[in-house]
Order: C-alpha cells, then structure tokens, then sequence
C-alpha cells in the first residue's frame, strides 16, 4: 500500500498528528522550528497557523483549544491566535522540553521529557487541577503513549532502549503500576517512535530511522508493517469522519537527499482498520 502525500512542508520533526474531532482537522507540528499546521480533509487544503516557541506535543482540550507542551517544562493554552499559561516551567526541566503526550478518560495528560547530559528523560502526568505527578523516570526518550481498548492498560514508547512497554492504569487516580515490556525492536533497525491503538487493540507504532509503520497485535507480535519514502517515520493517528485514515508524519526534511524523498511530510494510508478518537483534556477546565 502506497502511503498518499497530504502536505510537505519540510518539517525537521514532523510530530504529534491528532485529529480535531469537532472541526475535522488534522493538526500536526515541526518541533524544533516552533511551526504547527492543520489540515482540512473535506476542503483538501492546509496551512501553517503557529509560528512560536517550540511544540514538543499537544492534546485537544474539552473547549476545543489546543494544550501546549513546550521547553522547560511550559504548558500553554492556545485558543484563537491567544496563548493562556499554566506552566511557566518545571525547575528540573529548565534544561530540556516537553515531548510526545496523550489525554486519558478523564482530562488529565501524560507527558514525558527528553533526557539531558546530566540524567535521562522523565514520565509526568498533569491533572485538571495543574497539579503535576512525576511517574517515571530513567527514561531514554519519552515517547509515543496509548490505551488498550478496555482502558485496563497504558503503553508508552521509550525510543532509546527500543521499547514499548504496557503499564497496568487506574482510571479512578491516574497511577501506573505492573510495568512489563510489550515489544523490543530489532538492533540496528531504528527505534520506536509514536504510536496508537485501533479499536481491535493492535499497536500502529511509527519507527524512527526504520523508514516504515509497524502494526503490532494486542499481544506484542508484529502483524504487518508500511514502508515510506522517509528514514525517521516519527508519529501516527487515526482520523476521518469514521477514523479509517491513518495520518503519518515523517522527519528530516531539511535533508531529503539523505532522508528520503517524503521527509519531513505529511501522509494517509487507508489500511482498512479503524481508529478510536483521542481523549480529551480538561487542564483548568
């Protein structure tokens, strides 16, 4: 299946697509260039509409405004051109920034950061109230995050060791407790990036430097896999009016030569499956 080209906008990290279920939108962001975009499928047109600092990931808040997690440890809300904090910054995270994200049931976030030269990368969750929860640290890069359907578990990517790992998740207080590993990718051949789960419960992970999309079944083993024209294949999201298109993003776009000829794109993919709508947050709503 060939993936079908949405939007280049050369992206050096393409990240974070999520699909904005009530303006049936794809956003997505570059990461270091501080450049978010949007995409409107039904009219078949997309934009650049951010220009700030730096977007390491999002999530879509319950009002429909966009949750901003940045460097330092910053959350921002951004409604309508006008930006809101919540976080002026982590004082341990002063040194580095927010990466890939994801809303559970009932508003809060689950958040990670990137490690330093002095300590690796940490897990937060931030609850409605602002109140932040360190949950894991002596992470790698914290990544790609998700659900299984029944919301017993919780996965969460950590790109350096090669990992996905499955947590045991309590609804009721938002603690992850059982860690145990649920896929370890190949040496030499990449590291998982972000990821999501379809409503059967298989895990659609992207692999970043792996040039392809990997499906995983709900029991860790690999169940068929997508190429496409770009090295770092960085994230992955169900969307659509059904939520059967795939939406891809892709890195290195500032080096197509060595990248590939769709790094740093946008891209679909209609497989077949069919996605769930991602959780929405409820910081200070």
């Amino acid at each position: 299946m060939e993936p079908e080209l949405i939007a280049d906008f050369e992206c050096v990290t393409g990240e974070g697509p999520i699909w904005h279920e009530a303006e049936q939108r794809l956003y997505w962001a570059d990461i270091p260039t501080g450049r978010m975009f949007r995409y409107d499928p039904a009219a078949g047109t997309y934009e650049q509409f951010y220009d700030g600092p730096v977007v390491g990931g999002f999530t879509i808040q319950l009002d429909g405004s966009l949750l901003l997690f940045g460097e330092r440890g910053s959350v921002t809300i951004w409604r309508d051109g006008e930006t809101e904090s919540v976080l002026d910054e982590i004082s341990a995270e002063r040194d580095t920034r927010f990466n890939d994200v994801i809303a559970d049931p009932e508003g809060r976030v689950y958040c990670g950061t990137m490690p330093t030269e002095n300590r690796p990368g940490r897990l937060y969750r931030l609850d409605p109230d602002g109140t932040l929860t360190e949950l894991v640290d002596g992470l790698g890069v914290s990544n790609g995050l998700g659900f299984t359907p029944d919301l017993s578990h919780m996965y969460h990517t950590d790109t350096t060791k090669r990992e996905i790992n499955r947590y045991r998740y309590d609804r009721a207080t938002g603690d992850l407790s059982e860690k145990e590993l649920f896929v370890q990718t190949p040496e030499g051949e990449g590291g998982p990036d972000g990821m999501t789960v379809d409503v059967d419960g298989y895990v659609w992970s992207a692999r970043w430097d792996g040039n392809a999309l990997f499906r995983y079944t709900p029991d860790g083993k690999l169940e068929s896999s997508y190429p496409f024209p770009a090295k770092k294949v960085s994230s992955v999201v169900f969307g659509g009016a059904d939520y059967r298109d795939v939406y891809v993003t892709t890195a290195g776009g500032q080096n197509k030569s060595e990248e590939g000829a769709g790094a740093g794109a946008l891209f679909r993919l209609r497989p077949g499956a069919q996605g769930r709508p991602e959780f929405l947050s409820r910081i200070g709503i």
